[in-house]
């Protein structure tokens, strides 16, 4: 057993280590009182889109108050179809049917978790208003093939991007962008797990789109065009002034946070490639990987068998996600499900999500890739 205890993520030794700027940041807006839209709000949003290289970017209060917005702002009716993965965190569906508007299901890349885009275009329909691209685990999806898919069939895109906040998409043509830029709409979450992450709650919607940004501001301010005068239905969504004043502090040091897991990353690559009971993530040729998570693929149904042994070892892991969206209670009488979701089914049943943050020492890495060695000679021999 590993003498110091091993985390998913390690918060407090990442708070530790920028705790003068942190608690410097945080006692600065205490000693104002601004905690509604403070100025640091206004901050950190300037400096996200200068990180981003996007004009707009409005700052809401969680990831999902993020997709909602996004979808009230492109005037859906209810109804009407939006197209998302069956293999996902379940947002995504949660704020379409909130909307009274229809989830359609589509199958996912076995190799890179993310959406396929063919079968996206097997499931437009003349209902179909929009796709929402869930960029999985660390990298975007192939977003090339899914914008001349929305440009020929009129949808719009709506990037969920709080998995890959820093991942780069290389276009065919050599342009470069930063994933959630984009589609018409990006959305992020800063939950504390994140790749940029707050102490709490905290999100935020960019767009290349004016207008679209005057609209979601309004709609995140109460529908507000001015004070007391409510020009749309809107809610009640900002980002505490704590928590951005904490964001802007991260920001400074989100490469450095990035480079740190994709270390781990490559370790766990090198140590686990002759592992045959592992499928290990796919880097897509598109896209740099940012590995929010490292989620491997364990063959012959040994994943619970494996999760059980680490555990026994002192080392945590997570299945995202156990269920896909269409074996959700709540979402299989109002799914539309295009073609089959053998995909999604399968990796929920085999996916595991290996410890991987900005704080891991090397000894924990390597006892954690010894054990998992160790693991996978065990079952293959069952």
């Amino acid at each position: 057993m590993f003498e110091e205890q091993i985390q998913m993520v390690d918060l407090h030794g990442q708070y530790l280590r920028f705790k003068e700027e942190i608690d410097a940041a945080m006692q600065h807006v205490i000693d104002n009182c601004a905690f509604i839209n403070g100025p640091q709000v206004k901050t950190f949003s300037a400096h996200l889109g200068e990180y981003l290289r996007i004009p707009y970017v409005i700052p809401c209060g969680n990831g999902t108050d993020a997709l909602q917005i996004a979808l009230m702002a492109l005037e859906l009716e209810p109804g009407d179809e939006v197209i998302l993965p069956a293999f996902t965190y379940i947002a995504a569906a949660e704020v379409v049917a909130l909307l009274g508007l229809t989830p359609v299901l589509v199958d996912v890349d076995p190799r890179t978790f993310n959406i396929d885009p063919q079968k996206i275009e097997a499931a437009v329909s003349e209902r179909t208003r929009a796709i929402i691209a869930v960029h999985l685990f660390g990298q975007s999806c192939e977003m090339e093939k899914i914008m001349a898919l929305a440009d020929a069939y009129h949808l719009y895109v709506i990037e969920d991007n709080a998995q890959s906040i820093g991942a780069e998409y290389t276009f065919p043509d050599g342009r470069v962008q930063k994933a959630g830029t984009i589609g018409h709409i990006g959305i992020t979450s800063f939950f504390p797990s994140k790749p940029l992450a707050c102490y709490g709650d905290g999100g935020a919607l960019m767009t290349q789109d004016e207008a679209l940004a005057t609209r979601i501001r309004m709609i995140a301010n109460h529908g507000q065009e001015c004070k007391y005068h409510h020009k749309r239905i809107g809610c009640n969504s900002r980002l505490d002034t704590l928590q951005a004043a904490i964001l802007d502090v991260k920001l400074k040091h989100i490469t450095a946070f990035t480079e740190a897991r994709r270390k781990v990353a490559a370790h766990y690559d090198e140590t686990l490639a002759a592992c045959e009971q592992f499928v290990l993530p796919v880097r897509s040729p598109f896209s740099t990987h940012v590995y929010h998570q490292y989620t491997i693929q364990v063959k012959d149904a040994n994943r619970d068998a494996l999760q059980g042994l680490l555990k026994e070892r002192g080392i945590p892991s997570m299945v995202y996600y156990p269920l896909p969206v269409h074996h959700q209670e709540a979402y299989g009488s109002i799914s539309r499900i295009s073609g089959s979701l053998d995909v999604a089914t399968r990796l929920c049943e085999s996916v595991l999500s290996l410890p991987i943050h900005t704080e891991m020492p090397i000894e924990q890495q390597q006892y954690i890739t010894e054990t998992l060695v160790e693991a996978s000679s065990k079952l293959a021999l069952k």
